[in-house]
């Protein structure tokens, strides 16, 4: 399903649905430190439901299955959904194709939801008034992002450079850690509970690197094959001489907890 914000790529639409194969195969790059910290504050723990809004290939629930949380994943793009159902084979993962905004679950279904890499594509109105609806009071919402650092790490500077010669239009690029953010729009719903913020250096390899590229939102989910595979090219050419086959690319990784106002219900 092709979405577009004004905001976002100078209104250009994009759909992650096109990017599924190289989502299924290359975008389980969370580190263990952030799937930990859900669990060390409670957000994902044995017996709580919990629904991953904007699921992708179903990475959190696939990698949190071993908690004893029982999961749910939603995601708008069809072909998304359906590899997470493959990938998630043999585990007691549920998964819907449905927009965050309205789900078709019952009320008060969830004690947990978690938003990783998605939150800015969702109408910050009506998706925190449909966890109103769908969560226990005191449930807990968290926000996860992770982007690369282009200011402080070489392989990220040139890999932006890079996008933004084949799609000048992507606004994807250039970001620099700030002060962790409330959830604005759900003020009045919600209260920050924790924040936590650190720099990781992840590992890639050139073939790794290339896929979680060819991936993201300025390549295979908005621009025609030929023209990502000419940035391919380049990008293995200049990975080669710069990097080696191995290296790392340093990260920013954010996690904000807010709790539903409310006495917890369970």
């Amino acid at each position: 399903m092709e979405l577009s914000f004004d905001t976002v790529d100078h209104g250009n639409g994009f759909d992650f649905g096109r990017a599924a194969a190289d989502y299924a195969k290359y975008r389980d790059i969370y580190p263990a430190s952030l799937y930990r910290k859900l669990e060390e504050t409670g957000a994902v723990r044995a017996g709580l439901r919990v629904l991953d809004a904007g699921t992708g290939t179903g990475v959190l629930p696939r990698a949190m299955y071993g908690t004893g949380a029982r999961f749910t994943g939603i995601d708008l793009s069809p072909e998304q959904i359906e590899a997470a159902r493959a990938l998630s084979a043999g585990k007691a993962i549920e998964y819907r194709v449905s927009p965050a905004e309205s789900t078709p679950f019952p009320a008060r279904s969830f004690d947990t939801v978690t938003a990783c890499q998605c939150i800015r594509y969702f109408d910050p109105e009506r998706f925190s008034a449909e966890l109103a609806r769908i969560m226990v009071p005191g449930g807990l919402l968290a926000v996860v992002h992770m982007n690369w650092l282009p200011h402080e790490d070489p392989v990220a500077r040139m890999s932006e450079e890079l996008i933004l010669a084949c799609n000048p239009a992507w606004t994807g690029g250039g970001f620099r850690p700030s002060p962790l953010r409330e959830y604005g729009p759900a003020k009045e719903r919600f209260t920050r509970q924790a924040a936590f913020a650190w720099r990781e250096a992840l590992p890639f390899s050139i073939d790794s690197w290339a896929g979680r590229l060819r991936s993201c939102r300025g390549l295979g989910a908005s621009l025609p094959p030929e023209r990502v595979a000419a940035f391919e090219r380049q990008l293995r050419t200049r990975l080669a001489g710069e990097a080696g086959e191995r290296f790392t690319v340093l990260h920013y990784v954010e996690i904000e907890l807010h709790r539903l106002n409310g006495v917890r219900g369970l």
